[in-house]
């Protein structure tokens, strides 16, 4: 599954930040030990408003399709409306950014979503 190594990965990131993609910063793609010793990446945003890292990969090895996880925190996370407002504008960036991998992920695969 070419479209999940770590230099494809690399440079589709890159593409998001030139788009000027929100938040693009927060995103970086780390090594991903794969099946078989295969050369696979990891995305992961970090949020500024919780402390929780978030990864995106796809939805199953091999989907077109990606998927957000958060990681579990241990202490409960309050926040007035201002950090509300911060923080569902950093999972909308997320958001954004798995949209913007199913999309380079079908095109890959030459499934057109126009």
């Amino acid at each position: 599954m070419a479209f999940r190594n770590l230099e494809t990965l690399d440079s589709w990131l890159a593409e998001y930040r030139a788009q000027g993609g929100p938040l693009a910063d927060a995103a970086r793609v780390t090594v991903q030990d794969g099946e078989g010793g295969e050369n696979t990446g990891l995305v992961v945003f970090r949020l500024g408003h919780a402390p929780t890292g978030v990864f995106i990969q796809p939805a199953t090895p091999g989907a077109t399709a990606w998927v957000a996880t958060m990681e579990p925190r241990e202490e409960n996370l309050v926040l007035d409306a201002a950090g509300l407002l911060e923080l569902s504008a950093e999972l909308a960036a997320v958001s954004e950014l798995c949209a913007f991998l199913e999309a380079k992920s079908l095109a890959y695969r030459g499934i057109d979503v126009a």
